[in-house]
């Protein structure tokens, strides 16, 4: 049976169907909760959260084919929400120097680099390189148009790129 086929049966009340819709997506859940709020009991509530809501809005999910990039949407709005509670996104202004062990490029910890970046672009990254999802649906989860994500995208890997090279140059990073 197909995902579509399973939300459907979820939608119409088969408990069952939604366990199984939640054990197929749970570890891929899992590595963007993570990946977003580092902590595992952050992760772990994320993905409560999530579930939770998932089960209760999953009526009103009009298309099935989106239930992948829908439950998606709601992880990240939750990890959002933890993050915010915990004040901790740090200012894109407000990024702190990282301290490396050596300034050779092939030594530099790319995700080490990625968490300096402010949450949206941080996000933006994350969900296209890390977990592989394509930009059109990675645009669709984080509610902008897929030529706004492509342009974020660039920008971003421009600064990342930046970055990197301040690394090699003197082991600091600042804004230009």
């Amino acid at each position: 049976m197909d995902t579509q086929q399973q939300v459907e049966r979820a939608q119409d009340g088969d408990h069952q169907a939604f366990v199984e819709l939640m054990k197929g997506i749970e570890l891929r859940l899992y590595r963007i909760a993570h990946s977003i709020v580092k902590k595992n009991e952050d992760v772990v509530d994320a993905m409560q959260e999530t579930i939770l809501k998932a089960y209760e809005a999953l009526p009103q999910l009009r298309e099935s084919r989106y239930f992948e990039t829908w439950i998606i949407r709601i992880l990240i709005n939750e990890c959002n929400t933890i993050l915010r509670k915990r004040n901790k996104i740090i200012p894109f202004e407000e990024i702190r120097t990282i301290h490396l062990n050596t300034q050779v490029y092939d030594a530099v910890d790319i995700r080490e680099v990625v968490d300096q970046l402010e949450e949206e672009k941080r996000q933006l990254i994350i969900l296209h390189y890390f977990q592989d999802i394509p930009l059109k649906q990675v645009a669709e989860m984080m509610n902008i148009t897929e030529s706004t994500a492509k342009t974020r995208l660039h920008r971003t890997r421009k600064l990342l790129s930046r970055w990197i090279n301040d690394y090699e140059e003197g082991g600091h990073t600042h804004e230009k």
